[in-house]
């Protein structure tokens, strides 16, 4: 957002999406070709492009997975193909990518960066990339690389959120490794939050009442983090002025992420789901809201149940379980079982789907309640497709 109000095209890649799978690839820009209907998805690629670039793909694909002797490209590994081809052709100045699964061995991580951001890391998907914060920052800090030919000269730049220590740890040692320069939020790039606003302390400069749509004290962290991304490309004669990022930091939108969609009774979507983001959500929450909370809660089999239940249930007058229609979905007997043994007594209703979670809290909210969704993307696509329509 920063980039785009700078003037410069932006390509946007993140996953997973919402509602629509075409909201992954985005160009964020000042030029009005690029708005969309939809101005919380504002640049994504349209019906015809996306369809175009698939069909140019397929017998590409086609002939790759006769020959492979790894087995078939994976959906994301299609995908990125996809986005890659829709920015060069496009002619975005600058990409923001957003790693799949871990960052060593991403589809992404094909790229040569300028420059390279860590969010908080935390445990999750245990399976794959290891069962400790250590392992699961070795992954991340994958994407932090010392070859670095077509930037000769210019020594690759880290922006890194506040870590715990073994994160922290991993982090600076792949950069001493990779001869990379490290930024961190809280020692070389500070922020504080005064009231609505909030101030940051960059290494270039000072950027004083910056303002965000976003809600909760981990976004301003967030926010501290993009602020130390653009003072990174400045090394490559980007040029953004502070007003630029105050104007750009506050356009920043986030369907999904503690986003009130309602306000009678107050609803909530956040994807938190793992510990780390749901205990982010309940400081959130208690901070901007003294109201009782019916929770809806679905997650993905794969996910930190009891992290997530130990932190949301405790302040949730009633809690509404439910699953989306992902094949990831966590099965209701499992969640239930877990959520009884975390809290006796607990005010429990069991649903279907989405759908039937809404209706449960709808008829059993009152005008000062908050239904909060949350568990899983999948869960607040879907309660987010309902809400909107009506």
């Amino acid at each position: 957002y920063i980039l785009g109000q700078a003037g410069y095209r932006v390509g946007l890649y993140t996953s997973p999406h919402l509602s629509d799978l075409r909201e992954r690839i985005r160009i964020l820009a000042k030029s009005k070709e690029l708005r969309a209907k939809s101005k919380e998805f504002e640049g994504m690629i349209s019906k015809r492009d996306f369809c175009d670039i698939v069909e140019r793909l397929r017998p590409v694909i086609d002939n790759f997975n006769k020959r492979s002797k790894h087995g078939s490209l994976t959906f994301f590994e299609v995908y990125t193909a996809l986005a890659f081809i829709y920015f060069k052709e496009k002619k975005v100045d600058f990409t923001v990518l957003e790693t799949g699964l871990g960052g060593r061995l991403d589809a992404t991580n094909v790229v040569d960066p300028l420059v390279c951001a860590i969010t908080p890391i935390s445990l999750e998907h245990f399976g794959l990339l290891g069962d400790t914060i250590t392992k699961i920052a070795r992954e991340k800090a994958g994407i932090i690389k010392n070859q670095r030919p077509k930037t000769k000269g210019q020594r690759l730049i880290v922006v890194s959120a506040p870590q715990r220590w073994q994160a922290r740890r991993v982090i600076r040692d792949r950069c001493r490794r990779a001869h990379a320069k490290l930024y961190e939020v809280g020692k070389e790039i500070k922020f504080k939050i005064q009231n609505s606003k909030f101030r940051v302390k960059g290494v270039l400069a000072e950027y004083p009442n910056l303002k965000i749509k976003l809600l909760g004290r981990h976004q301003a962290v967030n926010a501290a983090t993009a602020v130390g991304v653009v003072e990174a490309l400045k090394n490559y004669g980007v040029s953004v002025t502070v007003e630029t990022i105050r104007k750009g930091l506050y356009k920043a939108l986030w369907p999904g992420r503690f986003e009130i969609v309602k306000k009678n009774p107050l609803i909530i979507l956040d994807g938190a789901q793992n510990k780390a983001s749901s205990i982010a959500l309940r400081d959130a929450v208690k901070e901007l809201f003294k109201k009782k909370i019916i929770l809806i809660l679905g997650l993905s089999s794969d996910k930190d149940i009891k992290g997530v239940l130990k932190v949301l249930t405790p302040f949730a007058k009633k809690l509404i379980l439910t699953k989306s229609n992902n094949p990831r979905a966590m099965a209701l007997e499992i969640l239930r079982e877990s959520a009884e043994r975390i809290k006796k007594n607990i005010n429990l209703s069991l649903t279907e789907n989405v759908p039937q979670a809404l209706e449960t809290a709808f008829n059993c909210a009152h005008k000062k309640d908050l239904i909060l969704v949350t568990g899983s993307l999948f869960v607040v696509g879907e309660a987010r497709d309902i809400i909107m329509k009506s």
